[in-house]
């Protein structure tokens, strides 16, 4: 009787100390919100990550994959939230199920100091220095389409590097290259502007700080980027979540007199459309996409989301290109991201439409209460 009652105690005693915290998440716009992600502070949580493990659950009991960030302050996950309406989500002790990897960066020594990143929609890259040794690369971003969800910017750069497949055309290893950039903005680039574009060199340096399941985050240091008879210096921070079609951009210049930025596109061959929706601060591109070898790839989409753009776009050496309402040393958050029609975005509309919602999400952040 005795061993009955310690037995039932035990219970008792572990399911009141066994907690769980609840998280809910809402959504007060019209339109459903698709894995999203949302950040939530560990310390609203009633959680020790140090020294336990937790599972997250959604509303139907589903396991959540999350990611709990470097600085061991913030917990993030996909959220999917129909419109006008909440989700809750719970947190408790428990072994976790592996994270599928859907946001992926690496610095690429291997092809000349490549800055390489993507998530579950599209890959890319920025270029190094040892690039500048044999070529004049810009700071433009260059994009690789894919049609997997996992990463496969590594199968490409290896494709390339040992087996002599070219990355340029579609070879089976999960995408292909079929953007140039050259010495331009490329797919959602930044740039100094005084009576001209001054389009930057490769980075000198870098860090990175996240490398997924679910965000990648890294730095890139420009020391001198000349504009006209003066220098400056550059620190940009690109985020890239998964299931988000465009990545965040934090840039900050430094120098001792104020400059103007612009960010934009760069017009590659067989241009099909441009667009510019002042409200949503939105511009876009359309192009036909074609491999190396003329075979035809269905339609790239390119997009930036540049919540200070000011006045009116402009077209420069082939860039399409807006002017942001910056003060030299501050810091100036814009997004730029790529679509294909060959994986996740059939038509210029579709893009266009998750554009349009990505703007209003950032406007309108689903609100996380903790409980």
């Amino acid at each position: 009787m005795k061993n009955s009652i310690l037995f039932l105690s035990i219970l008792l005693f572990a399911s009141c100390t066994a907690k769980s915290t609840k998280i809910i998440v809402e959504n007060s716009l019209d339109f459903d919100r698709k894995k999203e992600i949302v950040e939530v502070p560990v310390s609203d949580l009633n959680a020790d990550f140090a020294h336990k493990t937790y599972v997250l659950k959604g509303a139907k009991g589903e396991e959540v994959g999350y990611q709990l960030l470097s600085d061991n302050q913030t917990l993030i996950f996909q959220a999917t939230v129909p419109a006008n309406s909440s989700v809750t989500y719970t947190l408790k002790e428990g072994k976790p199920a592996p994270v599928a990897a859907r946001a992926h960066v690496r610095f690429v020594p291997e092809r000349s100091d490549d800055i390489s990143w993507e998530n579950d929609l599209m890959a890319y890259r920025m270029y190094g220095p040892a690039l500048m040794k044999t070529e004049h690369p810009s700071n433009g971003v260059d994009i690789w389409m894919k049609y997997k969800d996992e990463p496969v910017a590594d199968s490409l750069y290896a494709g390339e590097l040992q087996r002599n497949h070219s990355y340029h055309e579609d070879n089976g290893l999960g995408g292909l290259d079929c953007y140039d950039v050259n010495h331009t903005l490329g797919a959602g680039g930044v740039a100094p502007y005084t009576t001209q574009l001054w389009i930057g060199n490769a980075f000198d340096r870098y860090k990175i700080v996240e490398s997924g399941p679910l965000r990648s985050v890294f730095t890139l240091y420009y020391d001198s980027i000349p504009v006209a008879d003066r220098y400056f210096t550059e620190v940009l921070t690109i985020t890239c979540d998964a299931g988000s079609p465009l990545c965040k951009a934090m840039v900050q210049y430094g120098g001792d007199t104020s400059v103007q930025l612009a960010t934009g596109i760069f017009m590659d061959r067989d241009s099909v459309n441009t667009i510019i929706h002042t409200e949503n601060k939105i511009m876009a591109y359309t192009k036909n996409a074609t491999s190396k070898k003329g075979v035809p790839q269905g339609q790239t989409y390119i997009g930036v989301y540049a919540p200070a753009m000011t006045g009116q776009p402009f077209i420069e050496n082939g860039n399409y290109a807006i002017l942001n309402n910056y003060k030299t040393g501050e810091e100036l958050t814009y997004y730029f991201g790529a679509g294909w029609s060959k994986w996740k975005f059939p038509t210029e509309h579709d893009w266009l439409a998750a554009l349009a919602c990505f703007s209003q999400a950032k406007q309108n952040p689903l609100k996380i209460t903790i409980q």
